[in-house]
């Protein structure tokens, strides 16, 4: 099944996760919504400069520091995921706490693993 998949610190760079993530989601059927305050588009697709314009976001896929993320809280919890993603280097603790409580899944993991494995 499609999912819209947010992708917060998006990057142009192909050795980085989150561009390989870019990738993969695009080879897996899905949508990535890719968020970047300092990229406008990527290989033709429309990069947002943070989570407030998007809409209907089945996953959001975190690829920043916990510095970055404690100060997207209200916006990420407004944004209404179904779950988030917590990816290798962006784990936090008091977000994921507040999360849960906000009934949002909460998923520490790769997404190049489940998306590789099936489990996405």
């Amino acid at each position: 099944m499609k999912k819209r998949v947010a992708i917060l610190g998006a990057s142009d760079n192909p050795e980085r996760y989150s561009y390989k993530a870019f990738k993969m989601l695009l080879e897996h059927g899905h949508e990535p919504l890719l968020v970047s305050p300092r990229l406008g588009e990527l290989e033709g697709h429309k990069v947002y400069p943070d989570l407030s314009s998007l809409k209907d976001v089945d996953t959001l896929t975190m690829y920043v520091s916990d510095k970055i993320s404690n100060g997207l809280k209200d916006k990420i919890i407004s944004l209404k995921p179904k779950r988030v993603i917590f990816n290798p280097g962006s784990e936090n603790e008091v977000l994921m706490k507040e999360l849960e409580k906000e009934k949002i899944e909460v998923e520490p993991a790769c997404t190049l693993v489940l998306l590789s494995t099936g489990q996405f």
